[in-house]
């Protein structure tokens, strides 16, 4: 018995010995490496870069995060960041009503109260999780939710959600029919008036070339606004939107972009009873240009029929389709519109910009326009921002803006606006 009793205890001081190691072993591959700040150990600095490397360049859209875990095989990392900014704008000698600064809410004619306002906002503050890392099998890939305060009082909404890999992105991120780094800083978060700038869910795969070249098509979530009579109504949509691009980028940065777009929107002629498709096409060359280590350049020119979703002034304006007279049908609105920005770095942490936009309506000679509706609209932007200890953020800008409708009736309004902005 006690022979027993002894090599019992002794197979448990072997099996305890043994499978120590192991054990620790385990909550070693399973620990993190929690990061904060700039501070990142050598041996997981390659992984942590890649928050960097898939950064979006557009001036509104947040930075790296500033709280990072890795795991310990250096795999993957996940991040958790986004910002806090606050504005007050004044509008004086007209106004904009809307907390953005949206050419086409100014009221046409002027009232006698649409003289000046005073607004505060805080809603377009940011919160975003992204996760990052690369294998053998996908390559670099990533997944990324983002979210700002703009739902139903004050409520989180849903800006982004995707997951790329391998030249793949599938879920709700911005169009590709959009150049963000095209697109020139503003505190104004609705940016100028051209500006081509939605987001959509999509299925895009983008393809790299030949050094400088890069290629995109995608398939996107059909989605349109129409100004309509009583005999028509929008129908359940059957074909995708289908945006691509061209691009060329320069060794300093500089890009040039050539987009187009497709679509097909679906209607129902309520006295033919059957369903109808009115066809969208678009094209836009964009770009920027880093002309010297002083100044940037951003350009857009966008003209197409049917398109106004992808606009910052038109879309959601019931302006895509609109009725003619050729028998009461649906037909695609042609919009056209430019921006031109310019940057100016005084110092590292200190730079100006100013950019103005133009965006028009036309009538291809058999719309059905009512005189108050919208025709042209202009936008300028004069601003400075200054980034302290990279964290903070502040800014000061002037907007001025045109709405005129299609009896020629027009009115102006301006704005200023201060920033400060915390990132983390």
């Amino acid at each position: 018995m006690k022979r027993v009793f002894l090599l019992s205890v002794m197979t448990f001081v072997v099996a305890v010995v043994y499978a120590k190691p192991s054990e620790e072993k385990v909550e070693r591959e399973r620990a993190l490496i929690f990061i904060t700040g700039d501070n990142v150990p050598a041996e997981v600095k390659v992984t942590v870069d890649l928050f960097k490397e898939s950064e979006s360049p557009y001036f509104q859209d947040p930075r790296a995060p500033r709280f990072i875990m890795v795991d310990r095989k250096n795999r993957v990392a996940f991040g958790i960041g986004g910002y806090v900014k606050a504005t007050t704008s004044y509008d004086f000698a007209g106004v904009a009503d809307d907390i953005d600064f949206v050419t086409y809410d100014i009221p046409v004619p002027k009232g006698d109260f649409d003289k000046s306002q005073l607004l505060m906002d805080a809603s377009t503050s940011r919160l975003f999780f992204k996760l990052v890392g690369q294998n053998k099998y996908l390559k670099k890939f990533s997944a990324y939710i983002e979210t700002d305060f703009r739902g139903n009082n004050y409520s989180l909404r849903l800006r982004q959600a995707y997951v790329s890999f391998r030249g793949m992105i599938m879920g709700q991120t911005w169009s590709t029919f959009v150049d963000l780094a095209a697109i020139p800083p503003t505190i104004d978060f609705e940016g100028p008036t051209a500006s081509v700038a939605a987001r959509n869910v999509q299925f895009r795969y983008t393809i790299p070339f030949r050094n400088n070249w890069e290629f995109a098509l995608a398939i996107e979530n059909p989605n349109y606004t129409a100004t309509m009579n009583d005999f028509t109504q929008i129908a359940r949509q059957r074909c995708p939107d289908i945006p691509m691009y061209l691009q060329y980028k320069w060794q300093n940065g500089s890009h040039l972009r050539v987009s187009g777009i497709l679509r097909g929107m679906r209607y129902n002629d309520l006295l033919a009873m059957k369903g109808r498709t009115s066809f969208g096409w678009g094209v836009q060359m964009s770009g920027l240009a880093n002309m010297s280590s002083k100044f940037t350049m951003y350009y857009q020119g966008v003209y197409g029929k049917g398109i106004s979703r992808y606009i910052n002034d038109l879309g959601g304006n019931n302006l895509d389709l609109a009725i003619s007279e050729n028998g009461g049908k649906l037909e695609p609105v042609p919009a056209a519109g430019a921006v031109l920005g310019l940057q100016y770095n005084i110092l590292d942490n200190l730079f100006a910009s100013v950019n103005y936009s133009y965006l028009r309506l036309f009538d291809n000679g058999d719309l059905l326009y009512s005189p108050s509706m919208y025709k042209q609209g202009q936008y300028v932007a004069a601003n400075m921002f200054m980034t302290l200890a990279n964290d903070w953020q502040f800014g000061v800008e002037y907007l001025w803006g045109a709405r005129k409708n299609q009896d020629d009736l027009k009115s102006i309004a301006n704005r200023v606006q201060i920033m400060a902005q915390y990132n983390f």
